[in-house]
């Protein structure tokens, strides 16, 4: 069996949430199946697939990106498409697809990569994440002046993309169930975690000076960045007139120049590193203040898969089904609040590593791809 693998950012090294969606997808499929992927890659040294990895696959096309920003956008504007589509309209990935031939499946991975169907395969199935649509709609409720213009026409075009793709499509996936309700007929297929990776007895924790408060994340990603400098400036200062030696690690690649501009007293900005887990492990608290937030956030499985207890707000604990270990803060006074008994009382959350165990392994989470692919018995891995 042939399976095309679509993707928008190649799938490896799994460091971030879309890459370890999508690389925990095609090792699955690739012990099933004979993978062909056909994926963008954010630079030429990105392209350069890991030996270990462009082995699962029998063909693997890696085309890096090379419209710019001000290209994408003048396109958009002059063929009335979406930004997001044409940032990612190239004829190399067209011709990757068409090279690659018939296939028994095509799965599509991001809303990106939907504009190149349709492929010639027997079924296709489109995973969307989650809704990007809604996600630019809320942009644009935050915005003002050019920029809400701009969310707003993203917003209205790429929803109505969105739902001709699903019509067009045997299966819509999504990675929870509140985004799969904003299209009818979609499915659920939920992220999931690597246990033993996250399993906190095989870590050592970052040696740093006092209670450690850690948000792991992209750090040019805007809701990354929202979220970040608004726990900075709203709750942070307050927790740290009680405990003073707190600090706040922001732990993420690419921290953009808002984002570094907040180190400093009590505030740690690591930029990339070589691993989140000795962050993680050596966590007090691990905050996931995103005010935007769409599905289930990887970094509050992993927070929990490593047992540290977790403050998350409404819309990033949306979508994960913690049972109740996880702690839910609404605002800047619950924050501080949940964040100040953490300090004043540390613990770890072996029970969120529990359900995590029980509710979030990855095997478990990609089993219906078997019947919805028509996959064949697991063959041998390559």
């Amino acid at each position: 069996m042939n399976i095309l693998f679509l993707a928008h950012r190649v799938p490896f090294p799994p460091d971030r949430g879309d890459r370890i969606r999508g690389y925990h997808i095609v090792r699955h499929l690739a012990e099933r199946a004979r993978v062909h992927l056909v994926a963008f890659a954010d630079s030429e040294a990105e392209a350069a697939v890991a030996p270990e990895f462009r082995d699962l696959f029998a063909s693997c096309a890696v085309v890096p990106r090379a419209r710019s920003r001000a290209r994408a956008a003048a396109e958009a504007l002059l063929t009335a498409k979406p930004l997001s589509l044409t940032a990612f309209a190239d004829a190399r990935i067209a011709a990757a697809i068409e090279q690659v031939g018939a296939v028994n499946a095509a799965y599509v991975f991001s809303g990106q990569m939907a504009q190149y169907l349709p492929v010639a395969a027997g079924r296709t199935v489109m995973d969307f994440v989650d809704l990007d649509s809604v996600k630019f709609a809320a942009y644009a409720a935050d915005a003002r002046g050019p920029m809400r213009w701009m969310y707003t026409r993203e917003a209205r075009l790429l929803g109505a993309f969105e739902r001709r793709v699903a019509a067009q499509v045997d299966a819509s996936l999504f990675v929870s169930a509140a985004e799969a309700a904003l299209l009818p007929g979609a499915r659920v297929l939920e992220n999931g975690i690597d246990a033993a990776r996250y399993d906190p007895a095989r870590v050592r924790p970052v040696a740093e000076r006092g209670p450690l408060i850690v948000f792991t994340g992209q750090m040019d990603y805007p809701p990354n960045i929202d979220a970040t400098r608004w726990f900075a400036r709203a709750v942070l200062p307050t927790v740290r007139a009680a405990y003073p030696q707190a600090r706040f690690a922001i732990v993420g690649r690419a921290p953009t120049a808002a984002v570094r501009a907040l180190a400093g007293e009590g505030v740690i900005v690591t930029g990339e590193v070589d691993d989140v887990r000795p962050w993680l492990a050596a966590a007090a608290a691990v905050v996931v203040p995103l005010r935007i937030a769409r599905g289930v956030q990887n970094k509050v499985l992993e927070a929990m898969a490593m047992a540290r207890p977790v403050v998350a707000s409404p819309a990033a604990a949306e979508g994960i089904d913690h049972r109740g270990t996880i702690r839910v803060a609404d605002g800047a006074s619950a924050f501080v609040a949940a964040v100040s008994a953490l300090l004043d009382r540390p613990t770890s959350a072996p029970e969120a590593r529990a359900q995590v165990l029980a509710r979030y392994a990855w095997p478990a989470r990609l089993a219906p791809l078997d019947v919805l692919l028509g996959l064949p018995q697991r063959r041998q891995a390559a």
